[in-house]
Protein backbone atom coordinates (compact mmCIF):
# COMPACT_ATOMS: atom_id res chain seq x y z
CA UNK A 1 0.00 0.00 0.00
CA UNK A 2 1.33 3.58 -0.93
CA UNK A 3 2.40 5.97 1.71
CA UNK A 4 -0.66 8.46 2.79
CA UNK A 5 1.75 11.18 3.54
CA UNK A 6 3.12 10.69 0.48
CA UNK A 7 3.29 14.45 -1.19
CA UNK A 8 3.45 13.27 -4.78
CA UNK A 9 0.26 11.93 -4.67
CA UNK A 10 -2.56 12.84 -6.10
CA UNK A 11 -5.55 14.21 -3.63
CA UNK A 12 -8.41 11.82 -3.38
CA UNK A 13 -11.83 13.11 -4.72
CA UNK A 14 -15.10 12.06 -3.24
CA UNK A 15 -17.39 9.74 -4.98
CA UNK A 16 -19.21 11.00 -7.40
CA UNK A 17 -21.91 10.32 -9.93
CA UNK A 18 -25.11 9.90 -7.81
CA UNK A 19 -28.39 9.73 -10.11
CA UNK A 20 -27.66 6.50 -10.69
CA UNK A 21 -24.76 6.89 -12.99
CA UNK A 22 -21.62 4.77 -12.41
CA UNK A 23 -18.25 3.96 -13.48
CA UNK A 24 -19.78 1.39 -15.67
CA UNK A 25 -22.10 3.13 -17.31
CA UNK A 26 -20.28 6.20 -17.87
CA UNK A 27 -17.11 4.41 -19.64
CA UNK A 28 -20.16 2.31 -21.57
CA UNK A 29 -22.16 5.16 -22.49
CA UNK A 30 -18.89 6.79 -23.82
CA UNK A 31 -17.58 4.28 -25.89
CA UNK A 32 -15.15 2.28 -24.09
CA UNK A 33 -13.54 0.78 -26.91
CA UNK A 34 -12.29 4.33 -28.37
CA UNK A 35 -11.27 5.15 -24.58
CA UNK A 36 -7.34 5.17 -23.77
CA UNK A 37 -7.04 3.02 -20.39
CA UNK A 38 -6.48 5.31 -17.53
CA UNK A 39 -3.29 4.64 -15.60
CA UNK A 40 -3.97 3.26 -12.13
CA UNK A 41 -0.38 4.68 -11.06
CA UNK A 42 0.60 8.31 -9.11
CA UNK A 43 1.39 11.06 -11.65
CA UNK A 44 4.89 11.19 -11.88
CA UNK A 45 5.06 15.37 -11.13
CA UNK A 46 6.76 16.61 -8.44
CA UNK A 47 5.49 19.82 -6.85
CA UNK A 48 9.28 20.61 -6.38
CA UNK A 49 9.14 21.37 -10.47
CA UNK A 50 6.55 24.05 -10.00
CA UNK A 51 5.35 23.57 -13.44
CA UNK A 52 1.85 23.65 -14.52
CA UNK A 53 0.90 21.62 -17.89
CA UNK A 54 -2.03 23.52 -19.06
CA UNK A 55 -3.42 22.14 -21.91
CA UNK A 56 -5.46 25.38 -24.45
CA UNK A 57 -7.49 23.70 -27.35
CA UNK A 58 -8.06 27.12 -28.65
CA UNK A 59 -5.41 27.15 -31.39
CA UNK A 60 -5.69 30.28 -32.95
CA UNK A 61 -2.45 32.48 -33.34
CA UNK A 62 -4.94 35.63 -30.96
CA UNK A 63 -5.74 32.56 -28.55
CA UNK A 64 -2.80 31.17 -27.94
CA UNK A 65 -0.89 34.60 -27.39
CA UNK A 66 -3.53 35.69 -24.97
CA UNK A 67 -2.80 32.28 -23.19
CA UNK A 68 1.34 32.24 -23.05
CA UNK A 69 1.40 36.03 -22.26
CA UNK A 70 -0.93 34.80 -19.09
CA UNK A 71 1.38 31.82 -18.16
CA UNK A 72 4.50 34.97 -18.68
CA UNK A 73 2.91 37.12 -16.34
CA UNK A 74 2.44 34.43 -13.82
CA UNK A 75 5.80 33.01 -13.98
CA UNK A 76 7.15 36.78 -13.48
CA UNK A 77 5.14 37.55 -10.44
CA UNK A 78 5.19 34.06 -8.36
CA UNK A 79 8.35 32.02 -10.05
CA UNK A 80 5.92 29.14 -11.08
CA UNK A 81 6.03 28.80 -14.63
CA UNK A 82 3.35 27.33 -16.48
CA UNK A 83 3.83 25.43 -19.68
CA UNK A 84 1.26 26.02 -22.52
CA UNK A 85 0.50 23.51 -25.01
CA UNK A 86 -2.03 23.65 -27.63
CA UNK A 87 -3.90 20.81 -29.46
CA UNK A 88 -7.04 21.43 -31.65
CA UNK A 89 -10.39 21.22 -29.76
CA UNK A 90 -11.21 18.01 -31.21
CA UNK A 91 -8.16 16.43 -29.63
CA UNK A 92 -8.35 17.63 -26.00
CA UNK A 93 -9.78 14.83 -24.58
CA UNK A 94 -7.76 12.39 -26.22
CA UNK A 95 -4.65 13.94 -25.61
CA UNK A 96 -5.69 14.30 -21.98
CA UNK A 97 -6.46 10.41 -21.53
CA UNK A 98 -2.92 10.55 -23.56
CA UNK A 99 -1.31 12.45 -20.67
CA UNK A 100 -2.53 10.35 -17.70
CA UNK A 101 -2.17 6.86 -19.33
CA UNK A 102 1.20 7.74 -19.19
CA UNK A 103 1.60 9.08 -15.79
CA UNK A 104 2.56 12.55 -16.49
CA UNK A 105 -1.41 14.31 -16.81
CA UNK A 106 -1.58 17.63 -17.51
CA UNK A 107 -2.60 19.71 -14.48
CA UNK A 108 -5.31 21.59 -16.10
CA UNK A 109 -7.29 20.71 -19.68
CA UNK A 110 -9.56 22.05 -22.17
CA UNK A 111 -13.13 20.60 -23.11
CA UNK A 112 -15.99 20.97 -25.26
CA UNK A 113 -18.04 18.07 -24.25
CA UNK A 114 -19.58 17.29 -20.81
CA UNK A 115 -19.95 13.95 -20.99
CA UNK A 116 -16.14 14.39 -20.93
CA UNK A 117 -16.40 16.11 -18.30
CA UNK A 118 -18.50 13.55 -16.45
CA UNK A 119 -16.27 10.34 -17.00
CA UNK A 120 -13.13 12.41 -15.70
CA UNK A 121 -14.92 13.06 -12.47
CA UNK A 122 -16.09 10.13 -12.07
CA UNK A 123 -12.63 8.60 -12.47
CA UNK A 124 -11.79 11.12 -10.14
CA UNK A 125 -9.32 12.67 -12.30
CA UNK A 126 -10.71 15.99 -12.02
CA UNK A 127 -11.40 18.23 -8.78
CA UNK A 128 -14.10 20.33 -7.64
CA UNK A 129 -13.90 24.23 -8.40
CA UNK A 130 -16.51 25.38 -6.14
CA UNK A 131 -14.29 28.01 -4.51
CA UNK A 132 -13.47 29.64 -7.35
CA UNK A 133 -17.08 29.17 -9.18
CA UNK A 134 -18.87 30.66 -5.87
CA UNK A 135 -16.59 34.26 -6.67
CA UNK A 136 -18.70 34.80 -9.52
CA UNK A 137 -22.65 35.50 -11.17
CA UNK A 138 -22.90 33.23 -14.13
CA UNK A 139 -25.13 33.37 -16.55
CA UNK A 140 -27.43 30.07 -17.59
CA UNK A 141 -27.37 26.85 -18.32
CA UNK A 142 -23.56 26.96 -17.99
CA UNK A 143 -22.72 25.38 -14.88
CA UNK A 144 -23.55 22.06 -14.56
CA UNK A 145 -23.07 20.83 -11.34
CA UNK A 146 -22.60 17.02 -10.31
CA UNK A 147 -24.48 16.12 -6.91
CA UNK A 148 -23.45 19.80 -6.26
CA UNK A 149 -20.06 20.20 -6.84
CA UNK A 150 -18.74 22.36 -10.05
CA UNK A 151 -16.15 20.27 -11.80
CA UNK A 152 -15.41 22.93 -14.73
CA UNK A 153 -14.65 26.70 -15.31
CA UNK A 154 -16.81 27.27 -18.42
CA UNK A 155 -15.39 30.39 -20.58
CA UNK A 156 -17.29 31.03 -23.22
CA UNK A 157 -21.22 30.01 -24.41
CA UNK A 158 -20.06 29.00 -28.15
CA UNK A 159 -23.38 29.37 -29.16
CA UNK A 160 -24.63 28.72 -32.63
CA UNK A 161 -27.24 31.16 -34.00
CA UNK A 162 -27.88 31.92 -37.80
CA UNK A 163 -25.42 34.42 -39.84
CA UNK A 164 -26.78 36.29 -42.41
CA UNK A 165 -25.57 39.00 -45.11
CA UNK A 166 -27.58 42.44 -43.81
CA UNK A 167 -26.70 44.34 -47.01
CA UNK A 168 -28.74 41.34 -49.10
CA UNK A 169 -31.20 41.93 -46.46
CA UNK A 170 -30.98 45.88 -46.85
CA UNK A 171 -31.05 45.92 -50.79
CA UNK A 172 -34.12 43.76 -50.85
CA UNK A 173 -36.04 45.57 -48.01
CA UNK A 174 -35.78 42.55 -45.80
CA UNK A 175 -35.99 42.40 -41.99
CA UNK A 176 -34.90 39.61 -39.96
CA UNK A 177 -37.49 37.02 -39.72
CA UNK A 178 -39.57 36.08 -36.87
CA UNK A 179 -41.47 32.51 -37.88
CA UNK A 180 -40.65 29.68 -40.70
CA UNK A 181 -42.92 31.53 -43.36
CA UNK A 182 -40.99 34.88 -42.75
CA UNK A 183 -37.40 32.80 -43.33
CA UNK A 184 -38.71 30.81 -46.29
CA UNK A 185 -39.73 33.96 -47.82
CA UNK A 186 -36.63 35.59 -47.51
CA UNK A 187 -34.63 33.02 -48.46
CA UNK A 188 -36.98 33.08 -51.78
CA UNK A 189 -36.09 36.56 -52.32
CA UNK A 190 -32.76 36.55 -51.83
CA UNK A 191 -31.46 33.13 -53.83
CA UNK A 192 -31.47 32.76 -57.84
CA UNK A 193 -29.37 34.37 -60.25
CA UNK A 194 -31.30 38.02 -60.61
CA UNK A 195 -30.10 41.16 -58.99
CA UNK A 196 -28.76 40.80 -55.52
CA UNK A 197 -29.02 37.21 -54.96
CA UNK A 198 -27.19 34.44 -54.48
CA UNK A 199 -26.81 30.99 -55.64
CA UNK A 200 -27.95 29.10 -52.82
CA UNK A 201 -29.95 30.78 -49.36
CA UNK A 202 -27.78 28.31 -46.87
CA UNK A 203 -26.55 24.98 -45.79
CA UNK A 204 -27.45 23.09 -43.31
CA UNK A 205 -25.16 19.56 -42.86
CA UNK A 206 -27.23 16.57 -42.73
CA UNK A 207 -24.89 13.94 -42.52
CA UNK A 208 -24.23 11.49 -39.59
CA UNK A 209 -21.70 14.38 -38.34
CA UNK A 210 -21.03 17.06 -35.81
CA UNK A 211 -21.40 19.76 -38.05
CA UNK A 212 -25.47 18.26 -38.20
CA UNK A 213 -25.83 17.93 -34.67
CA UNK A 214 -24.31 21.50 -33.67
CA UNK A 215 -26.14 23.48 -36.83
CA UNK A 216 -29.16 22.33 -37.61
CA UNK A 217 -31.61 21.35 -34.53
CA UNK A 218 -31.98 25.03 -33.17
CA UNK A 219 -35.44 25.43 -35.05
CA UNK A 220 -36.22 22.04 -33.47
CA UNK A 221 -35.68 23.30 -29.92
CA UNK A 222 -37.26 26.93 -31.17
CA UNK A 223 -40.72 24.62 -31.86
CA UNK A 224 -40.58 23.30 -28.50
CA UNK A 225 -39.06 19.94 -29.17
CA UNK A 226 -37.37 18.03 -26.18
CA UNK A 227 -35.94 14.77 -25.75
CA UNK A 228 -36.28 13.24 -22.12
CA UNK A 229 -38.82 14.24 -19.25
CA UNK A 230 -37.65 14.55 -15.66
CA UNK A 231 -37.29 11.40 -15.31
CA UNK A 232 -35.00 10.24 -18.51
CA UNK A 233 -38.16 8.54 -20.30
CA UNK A 234 -38.06 9.22 -24.23
CA UNK A 235 -40.44 11.72 -25.28
CA UNK A 236 -39.69 12.76 -28.70
CA UNK A 237 -42.74 10.76 -29.92
CA UNK A 238 -44.86 11.75 -27.49
CA UNK A 239 -48.34 13.25 -28.17
CA UNK A 240 -47.39 16.26 -27.14
CA UNK A 241 -43.76 16.74 -28.77
CA UNK A 242 -43.99 14.34 -32.30
CA UNK A 243 -46.23 16.93 -34.22
CA UNK A 244 -43.67 19.44 -33.01
CA UNK A 245 -40.56 17.47 -34.41
CA UNK A 246 -42.76 16.38 -37.21
CA UNK A 247 -42.85 19.90 -38.14
CA UNK A 248 -39.37 20.40 -37.79
CA UNK A 249 -38.08 18.04 -40.29
CA UNK A 250 -40.85 18.74 -43.08
CA UNK A 251 -39.26 22.42 -42.43
CA UNK A 252 -35.97 21.01 -43.20
CA UNK A 253 -36.79 19.19 -45.75
CA UNK A 254 -38.54 22.29 -46.99
CA UNK A 255 -35.32 23.95 -46.31
CA UNK A 256 -33.47 21.82 -48.64
CA UNK A 257 -34.56 24.05 -52.19
CA UNK A 258 -32.54 26.83 -50.80
CA UNK A 259 -29.65 24.92 -50.21
CA UNK A 260 -26.68 23.95 -52.18
CA UNK A 261 -26.63 20.39 -53.93
CA UNK A 262 -25.77 17.17 -51.63
CA UNK A 263 -26.09 18.58 -47.93
CA UNK A 264 -25.32 15.10 -46.87
CA UNK A 265 -21.74 15.92 -47.76
CA UNK A 266 -21.84 19.43 -46.08
CA UNK A 267 -19.98 19.95 -43.20
CA UNK A 268 -17.65 22.80 -41.46
CA UNK A 269 -15.56 24.06 -44.29
CA UNK A 270 -19.00 24.81 -46.16
CA UNK A 271 -20.44 26.76 -43.18
CA UNK A 272 -17.45 28.96 -43.59
CA UNK A 273 -16.09 29.17 -47.19
CA UNK A 274 -19.59 28.79 -48.71
CA UNK A 275 -20.59 32.58 -46.64
CA UNK A 276 -17.63 34.13 -46.95
CA UNK A 277 -17.58 32.93 -51.22
CA UNK A 278 -20.75 34.18 -52.10
CA UNK A 279 -22.24 31.36 -52.56
CA UNK A 280 -25.09 31.37 -49.46
CA UNK A 281 -26.40 34.15 -47.72
CA UNK A 282 -26.84 32.72 -44.41
CA UNK A 283 -24.57 29.85 -42.73
CA UNK A 284 -25.52 28.68 -39.32
CA UNK A 285 -22.37 29.04 -36.68
CA UNK A 286 -20.87 31.17 -34.09
CA UNK A 287 -19.35 34.14 -33.79
CA UNK A 288 -15.98 33.00 -34.87
CA UNK A 289 -16.59 33.70 -38.69
CA UNK A 290 -17.38 37.53 -37.45
CA UNK A 291 -14.04 37.92 -35.90
CA UNK A 292 -12.51 35.62 -38.71
CA UNK A 293 -13.70 37.85 -41.47
CA UNK A 294 -13.09 40.88 -39.71
CA UNK A 295 -9.24 40.16 -39.69
CA UNK A 296 -9.00 39.20 -43.32
CA UNK A 297 -12.17 41.14 -44.75
CA UNK A 298 -12.91 43.48 -42.59
CA UNK A 299 -15.55 45.53 -44.83
CA UNK A 300 -17.41 41.94 -46.08
CA UNK A 301 -17.67 41.66 -42.23
CA UNK A 302 -19.85 44.64 -41.04
CA UNK A 303 -22.04 43.63 -43.69
CA UNK A 304 -22.97 40.55 -41.64
CA UNK A 305 -25.40 40.10 -39.13
CA UNK A 306 -27.36 37.46 -36.95
CA UNK A 307 -30.60 36.25 -35.79
CA UNK A 308 -31.77 33.65 -33.69
CA UNK A 309 -33.31 30.17 -34.68
CA UNK A 310 -37.16 30.98 -34.84
CA UNK A 311 -39.80 28.70 -34.00
CA UNK A 312 -42.61 27.94 -36.66
CA UNK A 313 -45.07 30.23 -34.77
CA UNK A 314 -42.97 32.93 -33.97
CA UNK A 315 -43.23 32.94 -30.41
CA UNK A 316 -39.89 31.01 -29.48
CA UNK A 317 -36.46 30.92 -30.36
CA UNK A 318 -33.51 29.31 -30.24
CA UNK A 319 -29.51 28.55 -30.19
CA UNK A 320 -27.66 25.48 -30.03
CA UNK A 321 -25.81 25.04 -27.29
CA UNK A 322 -21.98 25.16 -27.70
CA UNK A 323 -19.71 25.38 -24.40
CA UNK A 324 -15.86 25.21 -23.47
CA UNK A 325 -14.49 24.96 -20.51
CA UNK A 326 -11.26 23.94 -18.09
CA UNK A 327 -10.87 21.42 -15.67
CA UNK A 328 -8.27 20.69 -13.03
CA UNK A 329 -7.09 17.50 -13.06
CA UNK A 330 -5.71 15.83 -9.51
CA UNK A 331 -2.22 15.82 -9.80
CA UNK A 332 0.90 16.93 -7.53
CA UNK A 333 0.31 20.57 -9.25
CA UNK A 334 -3.96 20.54 -8.34
CA UNK A 335 -3.22 23.53 -5.23
CA UNK A 336 -0.61 24.99 -7.66
CA UNK A 337 -2.81 24.67 -10.47
CA UNK A 338 -6.24 25.94 -8.73
CA UNK A 339 -4.45 29.31 -7.48
CA UNK A 340 -3.06 30.09 -11.34
CA UNK A 341 -7.01 29.34 -12.38
CA UNK A 342 -8.46 31.87 -10.33
CA UNK A 343 -5.35 34.44 -10.84
CA UNK A 344 -5.88 33.74 -14.81
CA UNK A 345 -9.95 34.45 -14.53
CA UNK A 346 -9.11 37.77 -12.53
CA UNK A 347 -6.41 39.36 -14.11
CA UNK A 348 -6.19 37.55 -17.42
CA UNK A 349 -9.63 35.95 -18.61
CA UNK A 350 -10.68 39.14 -20.62
CA UNK A 351 -7.43 39.60 -22.34
CA UNK A 352 -8.35 35.83 -23.52
CA UNK A 353 -11.76 36.62 -24.29
CA UNK A 354 -10.58 39.11 -26.47
CA UNK A 355 -8.45 37.50 -28.38
CA UNK A 356 -11.95 36.34 -30.61
CA UNK A 357 -14.32 39.21 -29.38
CA UNK A 358 -17.23 38.42 -30.57
CA UNK A 359 -17.15 34.39 -30.59
CA UNK A 360 -16.70 34.27 -26.79
CA UNK A 361 -19.20 35.37 -25.57
CA UNK A 362 -18.45 35.50 -21.52
CA UNK A 363 -20.24 33.32 -19.58
CA UNK A 364 -19.96 35.02 -15.98
CA UNK A 365 -22.37 38.17 -15.96
CA UNK A 366 -19.94 40.24 -14.64
CA UNK A 367 -17.78 40.59 -17.62
CA UNK A 368 -20.98 42.22 -19.36
CA UNK A 369 -20.55 45.13 -17.08
CA UNK A 370 -16.41 45.15 -16.99
CA UNK A 371 -15.34 48.40 -18.88
CA UNK A 372 -12.18 46.35 -19.94
CA UNK A 373 -14.21 43.74 -21.69
CA UNK A 374 -16.10 46.71 -23.27
CA UNK A 375 -13.27 48.47 -24.37
CA UNK A 376 -12.56 45.97 -27.46
CA UNK A 377 -13.90 48.01 -30.44
CA UNK A 378 -15.41 44.97 -32.21
CA UNK A 379 -17.83 45.06 -29.45
CA UNK A 380 -19.03 48.28 -30.79
CA UNK A 381 -18.40 47.02 -34.33
CA UNK A 382 -20.82 44.14 -33.88
CA UNK A 383 -23.28 45.56 -31.42
CA UNK A 384 -26.29 44.07 -33.10
CA UNK A 385 -24.93 40.67 -32.28
CA UNK A 386 -23.52 41.66 -28.75
CA UNK A 387 -26.77 42.53 -27.80
CA UNK A 388 -28.46 39.12 -29.74
CA UNK A 389 -25.71 37.52 -27.40
CA UNK A 390 -27.15 39.55 -24.10
CA UNK A 391 -31.04 38.59 -25.52
CA UNK A 392 -29.92 35.18 -25.03
CA UNK A 393 -29.40 35.22 -21.37
CA UNK A 394 -32.45 37.38 -20.41
CA UNK A 395 -35.23 36.73 -22.80
CA UNK A 396 -37.34 33.62 -21.04
CA UNK A 397 -38.32 33.34 -25.19
CA UNK A 398 -35.12 31.94 -26.26
CA UNK A 399 -34.18 28.49 -25.63
CA UNK A 400 -30.59 27.67 -25.23
CA UNK A 401 -30.72 23.50 -26.13
CA UNK A 402 -28.32 20.95 -27.61
CA UNK A 403 -28.49 16.95 -27.92
CA UNK A 404 -25.47 16.59 -25.22
CA UNK A 405 -27.29 19.18 -22.53
CA UNK A 406 -30.87 17.47 -23.16
CA UNK A 407 -32.27 15.82 -19.94
CA UNK A 408 -33.46 16.96 -16.43
CA UNK A 409 -29.56 16.57 -15.01
CA UNK A 410 -25.87 16.08 -16.42
CA UNK A 411 -25.89 12.60 -17.46
CA UNK A 412 -24.60 9.92 -19.86
CA UNK A 413 -27.41 9.43 -21.92
CA UNK A 414 -27.39 12.97 -23.56
CA UNK A 415 -23.67 11.84 -24.55
CA UNK A 416 -24.70 8.38 -25.92
CA UNK A 417 -27.35 10.30 -27.72
CA UNK A 418 -25.09 13.04 -29.26
CA UNK A 419 -22.76 10.10 -30.47
CA UNK A 420 -24.82 8.08 -31.70
CA UNK A 421 -26.19 10.75 -34.39
CA UNK A 422 -30.04 9.22 -34.40
CA UNK A 423 -31.39 12.97 -35.25
CA UNK A 424 -29.13 13.48 -38.40
CA UNK A 425 -30.38 10.30 -39.37
CA UNK A 426 -34.05 11.56 -38.56
CA UNK A 427 -33.27 14.25 -41.04
CA UNK A 428 -31.89 11.95 -43.56
CA UNK A 429 -35.20 9.47 -43.57
CA UNK A 430 -37.30 12.37 -44.53
CA UNK A 431 -35.10 14.13 -46.58
CA UNK A 432 -33.19 10.90 -48.19
CA UNK A 433 -35.26 8.17 -47.60
CA UNK A 434 -38.77 8.89 -48.30
CA UNK A 435 -39.91 8.60 -44.41
CA UNK A 436 -42.86 10.96 -43.26
CA UNK A 437 -41.96 13.81 -40.98
CA UNK A 438 -43.79 11.83 -38.33
CA UNK A 439 -42.25 8.19 -39.29
CA UNK A 440 -38.89 9.78 -39.19
CA UNK A 441 -39.07 10.90 -35.68
CA UNK A 442 -40.67 7.79 -34.41
CA UNK A 443 -37.74 5.80 -35.87
CA UNK A 444 -35.59 8.38 -34.39
CA UNK A 445 -37.27 7.82 -30.43
CA UNK A 446 -36.98 4.33 -31.21
CA UNK A 447 -32.85 4.12 -31.73
CA UNK A 448 -32.78 6.54 -28.82
CA UNK A 449 -34.37 4.18 -26.83
CA UNK A 450 -32.04 1.71 -27.88
CA UNK A 451 -28.91 3.89 -27.23
CA UNK A 452 -29.44 4.99 -23.90
CA UNK A 453 -30.65 1.28 -22.95
CA UNK A 454 -27.18 -0.32 -24.24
Amino acid sequence: MADTNDTNLPRSGKKLMGNGISRRSVVKGLGAASMVPFALSAPNVLAADKTIRFLNAEPSADSVRAMRFAAAQYEKETGIKVQMDSVPGGKAFEKLQTSIQSGRPYDIGTLSFFGDVLLLANEKKIVPLNSIIKKYEWGPKILYPVNGDNFWYPYDYNLCWINYRKDIYAAKSLSEPQNWDQYMGNLASVTGTGEGQLASGVVHPIGSNGATNYTAFGYMWANGVRLFDDNWNVILDSPEILPKAAEYVDFMADLTQYMPPSPMQADWPNLVGDFQGGIISHTPGTGRLIDQMNMTMPDKAQQVSSFLYPSKDGKKFAVNHGYDGWVVLDTAMTDEALKFLEWFSDEHLINFLHSSPVHYQPTRLDIYEDARWLAHPALETFADIIAMQKRVLNDPDVIIRSIDTEGPEPDVRAGKVFRSYALPEMLQDRILNGLSGEDSVKAAAAKIRKVIAS
